[in-house]
């Protein structure tokens, strides 16, 4: 218990330091631009704070419901990216250290070079039910209570929330529509599923600014003490200045009156929660009836998760190989074109048939079951020959295979094993091709908007410049990317 413990209070502890160091602007971009990797992370922490200010500002100023709750989620979206890419920068730290500290010959196995390929990872028909009381929900008595609820997923550095849904006692099932995909998923993933939630009905108008606020305060407490509480609650001062090439400074967010988000529930899904049908997982859950977010939860939650493995999708090896035909002349090889993908290798009549989408010649399988060797070298010959043993009814068919050199036959097996690998770990998503739904386009919005609404007062302050980017993210709706833009606007 005392190592437990200590282990602990050490990962808190360089947690802690890590971030004090961000934030004073000790970490230049040499310390962390080893790779190219860690200069895009530094680079989605810049715009995330971005993102976080520009929704400090909106919150601040909404004047409306429904855009306050939906600024409300864009900062606490904002909030959880950055931390999550703190984190990610945090494990690059590590990772670097210890690539620096030699490894003994005997540490090293005869994989401990070789990864796994990534893949995709869906989740989309995401369904939580409820269990309202018998009076609330047939007899429709009681108070109504509403609440806003969001989902936010993580899988390693990648978030993506759904859209915001409005939840009272006529709803059985809390729905989202979203069907979400993680592009650079490993096989050992824990993709983390988050349910937030926020009381609708509380007044939210903002009434004073921070910004009005602070010159009341100022004008009570002294010229010298309110220059410095407005200096303090200024939104300013988060803004990602460049700071001379380090890192944006992660200063706390400003304190904007408005609705909170709180955590009502959450579970983790891993590979072996990976099917290609709708399954019911179970729900942790947070908070209960005293708390204003309060939904009555059922305790569990409905979802397809599919995977699929780059083996499964994508080209592992191609090239050209000779293959001997079955129960014929010993002598008789045929030439193809071979391509290494999913549970076959296809065998094409050339190289262009692969790309019209030409049927191959012949297919031979290669599952979990195909045993695949190296035969014994040819004294007339300078290449071994590859042999391919399956089992079809019993019976087992061997096709043999040969290279036009010693470093070909080399390169093919090597796929060989790799691609065992990639199967040996992706485990049940490699015996058949899970179907995976590209999510829909977002229905554009609307060229007239609400008379009187703030997205009427701000949206023509919106400059293209700003579209491409913004509209790569999926944490605010489109009237709130509108405001950000012209947030941006001021700020350049």
């Amino acid at each position: 218990m005392f190592c437990r413990n200590q282990t602990a209070r050490a990962t808190v502890a360089r947690g802690s330091a890590l971030e004090m160091e961000i934030r004073r602007g000790k970490f230049r971009k040499s310390v962390f631009l080893d790779t190219s990797q860690d200069s895009d992370i530094q680079k989605k922490i810049d715009h995330e704070i971005r993102m976080r200010d520009g929704a400090c500002k909106l919150l601040a100023a909404c004047s409306q419901k429904d855009q306050t709750l939906e600024a409300a989620k864009s900062l606490q979206t904002c909030s959880t990216r950055i931390m999550a890419y703190m984190s990610e920068l945090q494990r690059m730290k590590e990772a670097q250290v210890m690539q620096k500290v030699p490894r003994r010959s005997s540490d090293a196995g005869p994989m401990d070079d070789r990864l796994p390929c990534k893949g995709k990872v869906a989740i989309s028909d995401l369904r939580i039910p409820l269990m309202w009381k018998d009076t609330e929900y047939f007899k429709n008595k009681g108070e109504l209570h509403r609440c806003a609820v969001f989902c936010l997923l993580q899988l390693g550095g990648e978030i993506f929330d759904t859209e915001m849904v409005i939840v009272d006692r006529t709803l059985t099932d809390i729905c989202f529509d979203n069907t979400i995909v993680f592009n650079e998923a490993s096989p050992g993933f824990d993709l983390r599923v988050e349910l937030y939630s926020c009381c609708s009905e509380d007044d939210y108008s903002a009434g004073s600014t921070p910004r009005k606020l602070a010159s009341k305060l100022s004008s009570s407490l002294g010229r010298s003490a309110g220059k410095k509480l407005r200096a303090a609650m200024e939104p300013g001062p988060c803004s990602p200045v460049s700071n001379g090439g380090a890192t944006p400074l992660l200063l706390p967010v400003p304190s904007v009156p408005g609705p909170k988000y709180h955590l009502l529930a959450h579970t983790t899904l891993s590979l072996s929660h990976a099917q290609d049908s709708f399954r019911t997982h179970d729900l942790t859950i947070s908070g209960n009836e005293e708390c204003s977010y309060w939904l009555p939860l059922y305790g569990s939650m409905c979802c397809r998760l599919a995977a699929q493995p780059h083996c499964m999708t994508q080209q592992m090896m191609s090239g050209c190989l000779k293959v001997k035909q079955l129960g014929g002349d010993p002598q008789s090889w045929t030439k193809v074109y071979a391509v290494l993908k999913g549970t076959s290798l296809f065998c094409y009549h050339q190289q262009e048939d692969v790309e019209a989408n030409v049927e191959p010649a012949c297919t031979i399988a290669i599952n979990k079951e195909t045993r695949i060797r190296a035969s014994e070298k040819d004294p007339h010959s300078k290449v071994q020959n590859i042999c391919i043993s399956n089992h079809y009814g019993g019976e087992e068919v061997t096709h043999t295979l040969t290279t036009d050199s010693r470093e070909d036959t080399h390169r093919w097996m090597e796929a060989f094993w790799q691609h065992f690998y990639d199967m040996s770990l992706w485990k049940q998503c490699c015996d058949d091709l899970m179907k995976i739904e590209l999510p829909s386009p977002r229905k554009p919005a609307p060229l007239t908007p609400k008379q009187g609404s703030l997205y009427h007062e701000m949206a023509p302050l919106a400059t293209p410049s700003c579209e491409g980017l913004l509209l790569q993210e999926n944490a605010v709706s489109a009237e709130i990317r509108a405001l950000l833009s012209s947030y941006y606007n001021d700020s350049y």
